[in-house]
């Protein structure tokens, strides 16, 4: 089976999805992803979607669980690179994704990782979505 490469940055992790998601990847990349929080005590996780066309509810409510699940291992989730499309596409689904933080690359991403990591819960380059 095909795995999302989960590359460490310091004190974050880099998930840059490059294949279209179906609902197994999404399961084992949730897998993946808070084994290797849990092993790196990693402090942050920026996931880069601009690859991404087409993103469900099931997607969705997976990138909901991952932020979810890291928070619960003491890291931030950042989603990145999130097309128009697909933000009005989980709008009109109703997905609020709690908990899921956006920013529109993976600089500003990387900042707002950078600033909650220090404190400072920074607005000016990202928002809850």
């Amino acid at each position: 089976m095909e795995k999302i490469p989960i590359l460490r940055m310091g004190d974050f992790l880099l998930v840059t999805i490059q294949v279209d998601m179906h609902d197994r990847l999404a399961m084992a990349l949730q897998d993946d992803l808070t084994q290797k929080i849990s092993e790196t005590s990693a402090r942050g996780v920026l996931i880069d979607i601009s690859s991404l066309e087409i993103v469900d509810s099931f997607i969705g409510r997976m990138l909901g669980n991952i932020a979810a699940m890291s928070r619960v291992l003491d890291a931030q989730t950042v989603v990145v690179g999130m097309r128009p499309a697909v933000a009005i596409t989980l709008v009109e689904l109703g997905m609020s994704l709690p908990g899921v933080r956006t920013a529109l690359n993976v600089d500003a991403g990387m900042e707002l990782l950078r600033e909650s990591l220090n404190g400072h819960e920074g607005i000016r380059h990202g928002s809850n979505f």
